[in-house]
């Protein structure tokens, strides 16, 4: 069943960034394991006053779209490019449309995606694809690069992928969450991520990892989403690792890899690894954020030191969701 990792503190709402909340399964019977985050954080109080949707539902239709591909048989890497494409298309979630504006009010979206096989693409500042996941896995696999910055229009169609105008992307509820932090009247986070993480029959991992960024950031900034390393990891007989939260730390920390590294070359358990970078990497630097992991034998692991996070993941035949 879900539970507190062991050897890992009990669930705390503190928010303390040193007070890290670890959950998790073990391998589940079907052979195939998913986990995804919409964020860490908490809810977002425009969003939810616009009653534009439910979380739970938004977390529970992304779950459902990737465990259908890895139930068929498909593989991880079409997994959680489905899973994370729905969580862009809902505007509750800070990736695709809903994302999070920069000062200048408008969108610049990131994502990133990883296979087991060290394979990997990226996107950052992309205004025109409606899904930037899908324009990262087009990055690589159609493409000699790893990473590209604002991709034009006629890539994206040269890629055969739906482009939308820039204004897609924009809610109302956005707009007046960009008006709140410019007043200064926000209360709560202003980042948040949507991820995904998977195991397929094969025994194969991948990870994908979309957002809008920082609420009032910067034009041209950039965080760790679609830093390979940073913010997204995978690497088949390890693990694949989805992260959210301020991305500047999880740069700096390159926190996805050094939990990958304590699982790799010290055979440290998944849970005690995330535990281990979030306190080593994270916490020193007075940073909240969180993970989601996969590990290779298919147990699925949540942690996080921010007040709370979005996450889904299969606990037998019962779907967690928290919120």
């Amino acid at each position: 069943m879900s539970r507190p990792a062991a050897g890992g503190p009990e669930p705390d709402p503190s928010g303390e960034p040193s007070h890290v909340q670890l959950f998790q399964v073990g391998p589940a019977a079907s052979g195939w394991a998913l986990a995804l985050h919409g964020g860490a954080g908490g809810r977002v109080e425009e969003l939810s006053l616009d009653a534009a949707g439910d979380y739970r539902q938004g977390l529970t239709a992304a779950y459902t779209a990737g465990a259908a591909v890895l139930a068929a048989g498909g593989s991880a890497l079409d997994a959680v490019c489905a899973a994370v494409e729905r969580l862009e298309d809902d505007p509750l979630f800070n990736a695709g449309r809903g994302a999070a504006l920069t000062a200048a009010g408008t969108a610049e979206l990131d994502a990133c995606v990883m296979t087991g096989d060290g394979r990997a693409g990226a996107v950052a500042a992309c205004r025109h694809a409606r899904n930037p996941v899908h324009a990262a896995r087009k990055v690589m696999e159609d493409s000699a690069a790893v990473l590209l910055v604002a991709p034009g229009e006629d890539r994206l169609n040269g890629w055969h992928l739906e482009t939308v105008p820039p204004e897609y992307f924009l809610t109302p509820a956005r707009q007046q969450q960009l008006r709140n932090v410019q007043d200064r009247v926000l209360q709560g986070s202003r980042h948040g991520t949507v991820g995904a993480v998977a195991v397929d029959l094969r025994g194969r991992v991948a990870a994908a990892t979309s957002t809008g960024g920082m609420v009032n950031q910067s034009e041209g900034r950039v965080g760790d989403t679609p830093i390979v390393g940073a913010g997204t990891y995978a690497r088949d007989g390890v693990g694949a690792i989805s992260c959210t939260g301020e991305g500047e730390a999880f740069i700096q920390g390159v926190v996805a890899v050094d939990v990958a590294a304590r699982v790799r070359y010290l055979g440290t358990p998944m849970a005690q690894a995330i535990e281990a970078t979030v306190r080593a990497e994270l916490v020193p630097r007075g940073a909240t954020g969180g993970l989601i992991a996969v590990a290779a034998d298919g147990s699925v692991v949540v942690g996080h030191n921010s007040p709370m996070m979005f996450a889904a993941y299969s606990d037998g035949d019962r779907l967690v969701t928290r919120t």
